[in-house]
């Protein structure tokens, strides 16, 4: 049999993991292989998934199960750890155990994007969301030196505004504006985040980790402001070839 990996997640009729996966496959002729979606209306379907793939070998994480999955796992590498969210997971299995491991590698993906488009990182951004894949982009930015203010339907912490309260605030002071949540991803293209976008200049940069479509709603109104705007289809890419490398080549241990 063909050694397993997957995506878990729901829905995942948006998935493009499949595709780039099974293109890699064919057009680096790495043979004995295969990747399936599994959407898992539930993450206590996870165990019952593990049990039934004995071929399975490692996972990819998307929306809404990034925090969610991290109860069922073994061990976290140490950004995960730091994080609090898990995309990528390698199984280890022996006769008498299957021992899991959780890693980020949203950050890699991110973060090399940066670099990729080219991106000045200001002083203050904004993220949209607070799901898993809003804390991989806070911890590269903070890195980079940037403090980050998140934007939530409900404030929860000193870090935290409403979406109300972005019109109480100097969006000139965050030059950055990074979109983590999926409004906007295929089907619902006409949806997008609630922003003050007539406060936008061509000193923003937007970026989205929505990746279909390539130029979300959100992007739209950024460029017709003449902001720099940036797609999460790098980043998608960046983040599934570290994954791939931790599944073929990174001690789990």
């Amino acid at each position: 049999m063909d050694k397993l990996f997957g995506l878990i997640g729901f829905p995942l009729s948006h998935s493009w993991s499949a595709s780039y996966f099974t293109d890699k496959f064919r057009t680096e002729n790495i043979k004995g292989f295969q990747y399936m979606l599994f959407p898992l209306k539930d993450i206590a379907e996870f165990e019952k998934l593990i049990a039934s793939e004995p071929d399975l070998m490692g996972l990819n994480v998307t929306i809404p199960y990034k925090e969610q999955v991290i109860p069922y796992l073994d061990q976290l590498d140490e950004s995960a750890k730091e994080i609090g969210a898990v995309n990528t997971i390698k199984f280890i299995r022996t006769e008498d155990k299957i021992f899991s491991k959780g890693f980020n590698t949203d950050v890699t993906g991110f973060e090399k994007s940066l670099d990729y488009y080219k991106v000045e990182v200001p002083e203050k951004a904004l993220i949209l969301g607070t799901g898993g894949a809003s804390k991989s982009v806070d911890q590269v930015l903070r890195k980079l030196g940037c403090k980050t203010t998140f934007v939530t339907r409900k404030r929860k912490s000193d870090n935290q505004i409403t979406y109300e309260e972005l019109n109480k605030i100097d969006i000139r002071h965050f030059e950055l504006v990074v979109n983590t949540t999926p409004l906007g991803m295929y089907p619902k293209i006409e949806e997008f985040p609630e922003f003050p976008y007539y406060s936008l200049t061509k000193s923003h940069t937007l970026y989205d980790l929505v990746y279909n479509p390539t130029e979300t709603m959100f992007l739209k109104k950024g460029k017709a402001k003449g902001c720099k705007i940036v797609g999460g289809l790098y980043m998608l890419q960046q983040q599934a070839e570290a994954a791939w490398k931790i599944w073929t080549t990174e001690s789990i241990y």
